[in-house]
């Protein structure tokens, strides 16, 4: 459905009058705010009020971003309605930003439904000083509780043994990953924020889940979108009700989580990162002007654990469909492991040194699945020049990751998967400088180590154990790799058999 169909098959006779009376407003704002004197990158021409909506698919926009890119370049400016964003492509392109101009590209885009949901607090969505202080605080926080080290590992393999003995209860007969992915991957990050896993079972935790996927898909849908684009017209499209909704409640859920913790809490026993930012705002308790105040706690707890679920136990969906697409793969992969890992031992973070077959089919699965395809929007923080032109400050910045992981001057068959890409020509890991997955520069993902060691040990863990086939009377060729629509790109419904390895 077209947004002019939408409107018209939608609205009263008051409300079209208001809907039109707004749109010319905000025409000319459009039209007023042009900056001729500032040479900005070149891109299609737009048209009052949509902009290029007309050639941009909102259900797989970095899709039709790629197709831009091919006519304007690697720097091009596109208008989303009236809201003018400068879109970066290709590997050199992103590198040069996010990497050696840093500074200039180091601001979060203001993005209205995430201020909408979290007004600026927490570590994603946060802007200048308080953003700094809270990810410092992260990262140091997230270090003390293991993240990188031994304690981390153990946590997974902890996490790894009701995994397996959940995929066996199934005999070999098909089922869907999707809900005890997410328990297993959630589990781990909880027990670095709460000091404690959950039961596969508990309905708070079923629940927390529930809305945290359901957002990850409406975040994507055009609706969604297009509130972004025309924020005070959001009483029209209503997408963003549902959203709002399902954080309220996540929230309701955290809020009762931090109110036990701060009952409980002994200074001498800090068992995980709520703990340790109660400690901090107790040292902090004079300083009128601080930054851990109640709201950074809360968001940065929901933005900590909605990071440390979704990227990750979405990925392994994506393995264990690609597996069963690509059995000759999988089967490599296994060799692998028997070769390295001892009959009756788990696999350990140090086995992947010596296993560069399995470590380069996990990289290619998340180079393949390219599940966050427009990064999370940037904002300049100055006016940049950059690459012979003049970007404003202030402006959104969408650092397109689909165009580095599939660049076609970095990758030798960038639409294919393919584990070659990470190995050299005597069967070595490779490593490459456009694998950034998690981003790059000053917001690169502050669980990116965390995510790789889970990656890693879930992975070689489930593929140790069982080989995954197709469910009866599908056949390889029969799986879809086309992606679901979402903030994320998750994989399409499927299930999996999990066949007991001999």
């Amino acid at each position: 459905m077209t947004l002019v169909n939408f409107i018209l098959q939608n609205l009263s006779a008051n409300s079209l009058l208001y809907f039109v009376s707004s749109l010319v407003a905000l025409f000319y704002f459009w039209k007023g705010s042009k900056k001729s004197a500032i040479r900005m990158p070149p891109g299609p021409p737009p048209l009052p009020i949509i902009g290029n909506l007309n050639v941009v698919d909102l259900k797989n926009p970095h899709q039709s971003l790629m197709e831009l890119s091919e006519t304007y370049g690697d720097v091009f400016t596109v208008h989303f309605g009236p809201k003018k964003m400068v879109v970066l492509a290709g590997y050199e392109t992103v590198k040069d930003a996010l990497v050696n101009h840093a500074d200039d590209f180091g601001e979060r885009a203001n993005i209205p439904i995430f201020h909408r949901l979290t007004g600026g607090n927490g570590i994603a969505f946060s802007h200048g000083e308080s953003w700094k202080i809270m990810r410092r605080f992260t990262l140091s926080t997230l270090r003390d509780f293991g993240m990188g080290k031994k304690t981390v590992e153990a946590r997974i393999l902890d996490e790894l043994h009701p995994l397996i003995e959940y995929f066996d209860s199934h005999k070999g007969k098909p089922f869907d990953t999707k809900v005890i992915l997410n328990s297993a991957v959630s589990n781990v990050i909880c027990s670095i924020l709460f000091g404690e896993r959950f039961e596969y079972q508990d309905p708070t935790f079923l629940t927390l889940l529930k809305l945290l996927n359901e957002n990850a898909k409406l975040l994507g849908t055009p609706l969604v979108l297009l509130y972004n684009f025309y924020p005070y017209l959001g009483f029209l499209l209503g997408a963003q009700k549902k959203v709002i909704r399902n954080v309220d409640q996540q929230t309701d859920f955290l809020q009762g989580f931090i109110k036990e913790h701060r009952k409980e809490f002994n200074a001498n026993s800090i068992t995980g990162f709520i703990d340790a930012y109660l400690l901090k705002q107790e040292q902090e308790s004079k300083n009128s002007s601080t930054y851990f105040h109640n709201e950074n706690l809360l968001y940065s707890t929901l933005d900590l654990f909605a990071a440390g679920t979704e990227t990750t136990s979405t990925t392994l969906r994506w393995a264990l469909l690609l597996m069963m697409k690509y059995p000759e793969i999988q089967r490599c992969v296994q060799k692998e492991i028997d070769a390295v890992i001892r009959p009756g031992q788990v696999p350990k973070v140090e086995d992947r040194k010596n296993m560069p077959y399995t470590d380069a089919v996990v990289h290619e699965i998340q180079r393949f699945t390219n599940i966050i395809p427009m990064s999370v929007s940037r904002a300049t923080s100055t006016d940049v020049h950059f690459r012979g032109y003049c970007i404003p400050k202030g402006i959104e910045v969408i650092p397109l990751l689909t165009s580095v992981l599939y660049d076609k001057s970095q990758w030798e068959t960038p639409y294919k998967f393919n584990p070659s890409h990470f190995l050299d020509a005597n069967g070595k890991f490779l490593r490459k400088d456009a694998f950034i997955p998690f981003a790059a520069g000053r917001r690169v993902c502050v669980g990116e180590s965390l995510a790789k060691m889970e990656l890693f040990l879930f992975f070689t863990g489930l593929l140790q154990r069982f080989t995954f086939q197709p469910p009866p009377g599908l056949m390889e060729s029969d799986l879809d790799l086309t992606p679901d629509v979402g903030f994320l790109l998750h994989p399409s419904h499927h299930t999996v058999c999990a066949v007991v390895r001999a």
